[in-house]
Order: structure tokens, then sequence, then C-alpha cells
């Protein structure tokens, strides 16, 4: 089983009507919410986490800052947003400063990651000695795989697999998972959970009315909220 995760996200940014976005979907079984930290100011960031909160959900914040001053920016705004947990980011020694003593649980990026929309560049072999090195570090509660982002050569569900089975943290796979394979691929690699934010938008599952997409998902066998 994976958990679902909607991201209120459309290439790799917070969708302008994330608010209406997630009100559509309030009636769902959707457990697990997220969006990035461009798109939207923070202060309807910190109203929309608000909103989810209040409805018994979990808040996710994925960072995608391309320099390091500005992922510190957006780690000081997920604690002043009040998330629960953090995804993301390259600099992990940087952000287990900043985030210590606080609630949040932590899974940043596993290998080396470039670019917006972002892109996870190396070998396999390279991103699972990566991966282990990053969860082995206290603080850090599991990972954010861009599996399906993977530049190298390589299966992607073979990747999350190999990484999944190196590490004894939760795995987040993210991005471009973008239909019925691809969530069932990750399911068999066991990652913890997925990400699905553009292709939901986009209308790449069912059609473009946000309840039906998700439904869809929760569907397909091996998924939960």
């Amino acid at each position: 089983m994976s958990h679902f995760i909607f991201m209120l996200t459309e290439n790799d940014a917070t969708v302008a009507d994330a608010l209406a976005a997630y009100d559509s979907l309030r009636d769902s079984p959707v457990h697990y919410v997220g969006f990035k930290d461009i798109g939207l100011p923070v202060a309807a960031l910190k109203q929309l986490a608000q909103r989810i909160r209040a409805d018994g959900r979990k808040v996710m914040l994925e960072v995608v800052a391309t320099s390091r001053e500005t992922e510190r920016e957006s780690i000081r705004a997920a604690l002043d947003i009040g998330v629960d947990f953090l995804l993301g980011g390259r600099h992990v020694e940087d952000a287990l400063t900043l985030l210590r003593g606080s609630d949040v649980r932590y899974f940043p990026f596993a290998g080396h990651t470039v670019g917006h929309p972002t892109v996870l560049q190396g070998t396999m072999d390279e991103i699972v000695e990566d991966a282990r090195r990053i969860a082995s570090l206290p603080g850090v509660h599991g990972l954010d795989l861009l599996a399906y982002r993977f530049a190298g050569e390589g299966d992607p569900a073979e990747l999350a697999r190999r990484v999944a089975d190196s590490v004894n943290v939760p795995v987040i796979a993210a991005g471009s998972i973008d239909r019925e394979a691809r969530v069932k691929a990750m399911i068999d690699a066991k990652v913890w959970g997925f990400t699905v934010g553009s292709a939901i938008f986009q209308g790449a599952f069912v059609d473009r009315l946000l309840p039906a997409q998700v439904n869809t998902i929760f569907q397909i066998e091996g998924v939960t909220a």
C-alpha cells in the first residue's frame, strides 16, 4: 500500500486557485495535501494550510528553490505556515539546523537534483548511496525521490525500489506520476507515498473535474489515503 498525496500544484508551482481547488475536494478521502514553496505568497499558503489542518488533514510543503538562500527562506516560511511535512530541498544540514526543535517531519531530496522543474541526475548507484547517507542523519524522517524525473540510465521504478530497499525511512516518490501504470509501479516499488499534482489539473486520469481525478486514483489497487 502507498499513500496518495494530492499536490495543489502544476508545473512545479502552487496553482493560483489552490484554496478553491482544495475546497472542491473537502469530501474526498485524501489525507495528505501538499503545495510548493512558489506560486502563491506566504500569507495565502498560510491560509491554505490552516484550512487543510482544520479538516484533520496533514499539510506538506515541497521545496523547489534553486539556491541555498532561497531554500533557507522557504524553510523559514514553512515553519511560519505551520506545515506537518517538509519535502525536497538540497541543503540538508542547513535545513536540519533551521528545523531543530520543531515538529516538522523532514523528507529531503535523494540524489543530485537541479533546475526548475527539478530533475534528478547521476547514476542509480550514486543516488542510492546518497539516499543511504541522508537517511542516516538524525532529524531526517524520510526521503523525497524524483523517480520519474530521473535523467540517468535505467528504469525509474527500479530506482524507486532500490532506494526504498536501501533505507529504513519512508520514501515519497514525487514528480511526473501521470498515469495508472506509474502509480502501480511505485506501489510495487514499496514507496511509502507518491505525489500527484500537474496530472490532476491537466485531466490526465479521467477528465478535468478534480474530484473525479482524485477518486480515480483511489480506485487503483494498493492506493491508500
